[in-house]
């Protein structure tokens, strides 16, 4: 056999092995309410050649590749245990049976690996949450997607309604189809079906009801069967507390702002301060993409080498804030072309990191510019730390964070030589740390931060609502803290 038909027969018994595992993470999924994950990436619903191409990855990350014929035993094994609701990640499981010198079994070492999700300590399935997304734009349509994609459980979160403002001519058909297709983001995962007559959007089986509305005083959600709901207010019209009451009516229980939030409004990055909120708060806000994509790296620079000042300096993709030609605008330079020019902005993160990391003394200062593209941002973080380091022990510390530390879903890091912000679209990390354009001279270091300021800031804000609703299920192995 030669070399080329040796690769290719390899290449089919893997992508058998990957076929196989499809069915068993569909019904842990379904049954148990099981996420697997692959170094922190979500393997349910994914394809053979997802999962072949999630398990390529690692060897970015963990210095070589992991194949299916390693992580199947694990995920046979996941399948003769009495598991709960919980995320079991499959290259946390090999990587620590790795290291492992006890000579245990696989089954024996999964089975301990994974013991609070088992038995009397496994956490009870709970009744699915309602969700209301008020607003429908960018960030709306995206929140959709990942709601949807999560309740193939049956649990979990449920989107049961969205509200906009009434347009004129087929509005339910056009939104339907923004759901359907988007230019960034690509098609939806699924089928999607327009109920006219009773103003309803049903996606992959969830009936979600389009509430027409301007005012969020004047709907009654429970008229439409929906009770104790977290809304997300994505429309970004409301920012303090009393423009946020507003939507509280009766069916909402709590309500979440996809947008730095004003006065006492906590600002929440999930990963760094979500264990924060309080029980009993009604109102909370996911800050903003930018400083979802710089709070959690700075936070892991803080903890090992001590951050004295720092300067963050984001290139923003354009939004829809601007405008497509020369035009009026209340902001400076915001009426400019967007697709055309680059336009020197402000931006609040840098302030907002003291609201996430009260403890940071440091004081971090920063300014944008927007650029023509659609999305993917990419944020320059630069650092005077508080001792001298390297360049390698710098990367070394934030590729195990990626991996392995309660910061893993955060932060992602990669070492390819000629990655661009393309690569980047659909990225459920906060942020993306590229190795190859990191600097480090003594105490300072320059840290060139990627994130998808659509899909990844939407992943978090996701993460957030799971966390305040209870269904946020604990993930094993645990991570090193």
């Amino acid at each position: 056999m030669t070399a080329t038909e040796d690769s290719f027969t390899n290449w089919k018994t893997r992508e058998e092995i990957a076929e196989s595992m499809i069915p068993i993470i569909g019904k842990l999924h379904r049954e148990r309410d099981v996420t697997v994950l692959l170094h922190s990436r979500s393997l349910v619903n994914t394809s053979v050649v997802s999962i072949l191409k999630t398990h390529r990855f690692a060897r970015q990350i963990a210095g070589e590749e992991l194949s299916v014929t390693e992580t199947l035993p694990f995920l046979h094994a996941l399948t003769a245990l009495d598991l709960g609701p919980s995320q079991i990640d499959l290259g946390m499981l090999a990587a620590t049976y790795r290291s492992d010198d006890r000579g245990l079994s696989v089954a024996d070492f999964t089975a301990e690996a994974v013991a609070g999700a088992t038995g009397a300590n496994k956490t009870e399935r709970r009744e699915s949450r309602d969700v209301v997304l008020y607003g429908f734009g960018r960030i709306g349509r995206l929140l959709a997607r990942l709601l949807i994609e999560k309740t193939g459980s049956g649990n979990g979160l449920r989107l049961r309604a969205i509200v906009v403002r009434q347009a004129a001519g087929q509005d339910l058909v056009k939104r339907a189809s923004l759901l359907r297709r988007d230019s960034i983001h690509g098609q939806f995962q699924g089928t999607i079906t327009v109920d006219e007559a009773n103003s309803r959007i049903i996606a992959n089986g969830n009936e979600i009801q389009v509430i027409y509305s301007d005012d969020p005083t004047t709907v009654d959600y429970t008229a439409y069967g929906i009770k104790d709901a977290i809304l997300i207010d994505n429309t970004g019209r409301w920012r303090d507390r009393e423009g946020l009451s507003k939507h509280l009516r009766p069916g909402i229980g709590k309500v979440v702002l996809t947008a730095p939030g004003k006065g006492d409004v906590p600002n929440i990055v999930h990963g760094v301060n979500h264990d924060t909120i309080k029980p009993d708060e009604q109102i909370i806000s996911c800050a903003s993409c930018t400083t979802n994509a710089i709070v959690p790296p700075l936070k892991a620079m803080a903890d090992e080498y001590g951050v004295l000042r720092g300067h963050v300096e984001t290139v923003h993709s354009f939004t829809n804030d601007q405008n497509l030609l020369d035009n009026y605008h209340n902001s400076d330079r915001r009426g400019r072309s967007a697709p055309l020019n680059m336009v020197i902005t402000e931006t609040g993160a840098a302030s907002a990191v003291t609201k996430a990391l009260p403890d940071l003394q440091a004081k971090i200062t920063g300014s944008s510019i927007r650029v023509p593209v659609p999305d993917v941002s990419i944020a320059i973080l630069n650092l005077q730390l508080g001792r001298a380091t390297s360049r390698q022990e710098v990367l070394d510390h934030l590729r195990d964070v990626s991996l392995t530390s309660p910061l893993r879903r955060q932060i992602d890091f990669i070492t390819a030589p000629d990655a661009v912000s393309s690569d980047f679209i659909g990225s459920r990390h906060a942020s993306i740390v590229d190795a190859g354009a990191t600097k480090v001279e003594g105490d300072n270091a320059i840290l060139y931060l990627w994130y998808d300021n659509e899909f990844g800031y939407s992943s978090q804000v996701i993460r957030v609502v799971q966390h305040v609703s209870g269904v946020e299920y604990p993930t094993y192995p645990a991570p090193a803290v």
